[in-house]
């Protein structure tokens, strides 16, 4: 639950490398390394801890980076920072569509290091401990080691793409990495699919989108209206405003309750179907 505060350590990292006249790959990859740095720390006290107490240290550490960015000058304090300009060589990377064409192949780049890494011994190790981190630990396993590799490489991820993510806004605050982006980033891999690249993907596509297009909810001819006369008659002012979270979270709970797999549940079943197919 403190994913957040990589997402911030990246962002920020990435724009005040850039400021200090490094160019945008290695401050974007320098500051993934010093999130990862900082997984690494978080990690070993959390050796110790399991269950909700994991939890509620992870999301002690997301709260107190955005609490520190928040007060040193260095990161704009409560006034936030503005990106620089971005630029790879000749190219002038200043509209949402040139940003694209490079954060698609990144997207990509990442995408086939996750999946070669499961597929080394390390990547065996962290399925291992995953399933069964006892019996792991019985066949030789080093949990310490592991663990807080993993740690570190989840950290080194989520400073990548903080990094970017400054770019998408063009500025960046502390309000802007808050409890609700963790828990955003956890829904997105429970509804994908635990266990998956592809079905984290997925799930981060789906919410994403849905996001964007509940914020007009009330705009939706006789469903708009009819959810503006529910929210008035049964909650307060804000509730009107915000009825798009509600009707957000009643998908994700259907989502959840109906196909515990997430969507890579539903790709599972539907390839078997056609691998079986007419019988």
């Amino acid at each position: 639950l403190g994913h957040a505060g990589f997402v911030a350590i990246g962002a920020y990292g990435t724009i005040i490398l850039m400021k200090a006249h490094l160019p945008f790959l290695p401050a974007l990859l320098i500051a993934a390394l010093i999130a990862a740095l900082f997984g690494f720390l978080l990690g070993l006290p959390a050796l110790r801890l399991e269950g909700p107490y994991l939890s509620i240290a992870t999301l002690g550490f997301g709260l107190t980076i955005t609490q520190i960015i928040g007060r040193m000058d260095l990161f704009g304090g409560r006034e936030g920072l503005h990106t620089p300009e971005l630029t790879m060589g000749p190219w002038h990377l200043d509209t949402d569509l040139k940003f694209y064409y490079l954060l698609i192949p990144l997207t990509v780049l990442l995408t086939l290091a996750a999946r070669n890494l499961t597929k080394t011994k390390v990547g065996r190790a962290f399925v291992a401990i995953r399933d069964a981190d006892i019996a792991a630990e019985t066949m030789g396993v080093n949990l310490l080691l592991y663990k807080t590799l993993a740690f570190s490489v989840s950290a080194f991820y989520a400073g990548i793409g903080g990094g970017l993510y400054a770019f998408v806004l063009r500025f960046v605050e502390p309000e802007i990495f808050t409890l609700m982006m963790s828990i955003m980033f956890l829904a997105m891999v429970v509804v994908g699919g635990l266990g998956s690249i592809m079905g984290a993907i997925a799930g981060a596509t789906l919410l994403s989108w849905l996001d964007l297009q509940l914020r007009n909810i009330l705009d939706i001819p006789y469903i708009g209206e009819w959810l503006t006369a529910l929210s008035q008659s049964y909650f307060s002012i804000t509730g009107v405003s915000n009825i798009q979270f509600i009707v957000f979270g009643l998908i994700m709970i259907g989502i959840m309750l109906f196909e515990p797999l997430g969507l890579y549940g539903i790709w599972l079943r539907t390839k078997i179907y056609w691998r079986t197919w007419p019988f």
